[in-house]
């Protein structure tokens, strides 16, 4: 077989479910003497990350850690005295400024030149390869973490998180995790000598259901090498040590909330037992080193807001902390200070921070694993480009207020507003610049709903001054033709491809991109499945979609497939049988296809973060015969509808520099607009 030549270069746009939003710093609170205080004195927290982009899962490094980090990861600091501030704390955690989840420190200095502290955050690890990083630990002039820096072998669908240690000094690396195995948040030993993780196994592969719970098993081994592995604990998550054999972790109870166990390694039996009582959700535990205490991420039946609690295991009781400060704001993963006296976790930063980014810039340079292929995030959904993709047209929300905004592809434009209502997956004319096309009506209803297929007429040239645009709007499905959406213009703009309701269930029609159903419609598939989702490719020889009909009854398992315009050549893309696959483009050259796909399962435990709806969201490519997978995106998050352009002059755009809180880039007012999983709910 003739090896086909892909160019896998140009702009690929896509959005990400609620990351533009979190605005996430590191905050601290120094916590009395005396835990029955906490309840009467006035706790305020302090914020120990910069603001720039968002910055999670933190834990307190020791001085020494600290200055090996400096010395031998920033240059700056290679040959200069170090005298770290005894007043400030120094963290290790995860930011996201670089585009990826990476490793940064964060530490308070003293400089020469006045003997003032100024705070300086460095990162990330040199030499050490990935894109995603995440439950960072210092010890001992390691660094131990989760990557997905490796695929697994033979796994056709399953996470590809393994912990890693990489050396401060000599930049050595160690995978820790065996091969073919999926392992989480790890958590060391007081004494340094021992990683205990939450973990698949060898054999299990990844399931739409442990989008609630992972039903991981704990492991311990050697920090060193991963040597002496073994399983203490079945079905728990996120361990914490108090002592060198008292391990604190979450479970799922069988009553349906999900609470604090206690492991004793010395016991034979090794029977965790429950701490937590039901009728609250306590879960990503930290054990205070006093032995007296845990430090919880709770959710009550009474709020909608995770809060941090400390929990007494003598008087068996909660003492609230964060919900006297931000009681309407979520709070994240606590960590304690190795004398127990200071208390840290991730929230918002607050829409009117004095420092740091308050704004959320349009579109955000993310790392691409592709040198020739521009990556980026746009703040909002179903991004489509203008035919020279020199304008991006976007759908800002999903629901009442959907409408459909665009801005530059450079992403440094101000934004200017189409259409008002209740719109989604909008697309453009191939050949018309001042043509767009949407769905309007409810997202994800029924087939029997009321959804119509409408076209946008603007004048470029009004794009000046930022606000609404005048447009002119026009119907093109027939009323009581039931739910139609998704529509794509054919490379010569005279077509579109739609998926209608209209037979009773959810199949692709094609009609005239001028007139719409008025000039006829014609059918293009048919039968008791779901079809959707469809895109046509620049070389006007396939339709790509979605669909279900290999699996009719299972609504969550969609397959690729091509079709051509005349209804020929139908069939499902190799290698896509049993995923979930959706949003379906083809690269500028029509050689390869981009989609999401869950194939990747998920990068963290989903408890420990704010409300993903479902793990299909990474972005992989292929050929059109499904060879060549590759994966794109590497997060904890549900990236979706890309579009893909040859790009518009995007070697000129300094990418990097929009991510940054520069005040000449337009963007949109940062806000906790982030919910908890709805799993999270009452039993």
């Amino acid at each position: 077989m003739a090896v086909v030549e892909r160019k896998l270069e140009g702009q690929v746009v896509f959005s990400e479910i609620g990351r533009t939003h979190y605005g996430f710093d590191v905050f601290t609170i120094d916590l009395p003497r005396d835990l029955n205080e906490v309840k009467s004195v006035k706790l305020k927290d302090k914020r120990l990350t910069d603001g720039r982009s968002v910055n999670y899962n933190a834990q307190f490094v020791a001085i020494e850690d600290v200055k090996l980090f400096l010395r031998h990861q920033d240059h700056d600091f290679a040959k200069s005295e170090l005298e770290i501030s005894d007043e400030e704390e120094s963290l290790v955690f995860v930011s996201e400024r670089t585009g990826s989840a990476r490793i940064h420190l964060s530490a308070a200095i003293k400089t020469e030149e006045d003997n003032s502290s100024r705070r300086v955050t460095v990162g990330s690890l040199k030499g050490v390869a990935g894109f995603f990083f995440d439950r960072p630990i210092v010890n001992n002039g390691k660094v131990f973490y989760v990557s997905t820096r490796e695929k697994p072998a033979n796994q056709a669908i399953g996470s590809w998180s393994a912990v890693y240690s990489t050396s401060l000094k000599t930049g050595a690396t160690v995978r820790l995790t065996p091969p073919g195995v999926t392992d989480f948040s790890p958590s060391i030993s007081p004494s340094g000598k021992r990683l205990m993780v939450a973990s698949y196994g060898k054999t299990r592969e990844w399931e739409m259901k442990h989008i609630e719970d992972l039903q991981t098993d704990l492991y311990v081994f050697s920090a060193d090498d991963g040597s002496n592995r073994r399983m203490v604990a079945q079905w728990g998550g996120w361990p914490s040590w108090a002592d060198e054999n008292t391990v604190y972790f979450h479970r799922r109870a069988e009553d349906g909330w999900w609470s604090i166990y206690r492991l004793n390694l010395l016991d034979g039996a090794i029977q965790p037992q429950r701490i937590t009582p039901p009728s609250v959700h306590a879960f990503t535990p930290c054990a205070s080193h006093t032995g007296n205490w845990i430090a919880v991420a709770t959710r009550r039946p009474e709020t909608k807001f995770r809060h941090i609690e400390i929990f007494d295991l003598q008087s068996k009781s909660f003492i609230p902390v964060t919900s006297s400060i931000n009681p309407e704001i979520h709070h994240y993963n606590p960590f304690v200070s190795p004398d127990s006296s200071k208390l840290g976790f991730h929230r918002f930063r607050g829409e009117d921070a004095q420092e740091g980014d308050t704004m959320i810039p349009f579109l955000e340079h993310v790392e691409s694993p592709i040198a020739t292929l521009t990556m980026q995030r746009i703040n909002g959904f179903f991004p489509t480009f203008s035919p020279d993709g020199s304008l991006i047209a976007f759908n800002p929300g999903l629901g009442p207020i959907g409408g459909v905004h665009v801005v530059k592809a450079d992403g440094a434009s101000k934004r200017w507003k189409l259409f008002n209502g209740p719109a989604f997956a909008v697309s453009w004319n191939t050949k018309k610049s001042g043509l767009l096309y949407a769905s309007v009506g409810p997202i994800f209803a029924s087939d029997k709903t009321t959804v119509h297929v409408i076209s946008i007429r603007f004048n470029p040239d009004d794009l000046g001054e930022e606000g609404d645009v005048r447009s002119e709007v026009k119907i093109l499905t027939k009323n009581g033709t039931n739910n139609n959406a998704f529509p794509f213009a054919s490379p010569d703009g005279k077509q579109l491809v739609f998926r209608s309701g209209r037979s009773g269930h959810k199949n692709l029609y094609i009609m005239d991109a001028e007139e719409g159903e008025e000039s006829g419609i014609r059918t293009l598939t048919e039968g008791p499945w779901i079809d959707t989702m469809p895109s046509w490719s620049p070389d006007g020889q396939w339709i790509g979609f979605s669909s279900n009909r290999d699996n009719p009854h299972e609504s969550t398992c969609f397959s690729a497939y091509l079709v051509h315009p005349d209804g020929s050549g139908l069939h499902r893309v190799p290698g896509t049988e049993k995923e979930r696959i959706n949003h379906v483009c083809f690269s500028p050259d029509s050689k390869s296809l981009l989609f999401t796909a869950n194939l990747s399962g998920v990068s963290a435990e989903p408890v420990s973060l704010p409300n993903q709806f479902q793990p299909y969201g990474e972005l992989f490519l292929s050929a059109l015969d499904g060879s060549d997978l590759q994966r794109l995106t590497f997060n904890a998050y549900e990236d979706g509808t890309p579009a893909w352009h040859k790009g518009c002059n995007v070697e000129q755009i300094d990418f990097q520099s929009l991510n940054l809180a520069d005040k000449k880039i337009s963007g949109e007012k940062l806000k906790a607009d982030f919910d908890e999983p709805g799993w999270l709910a009452e039993p």
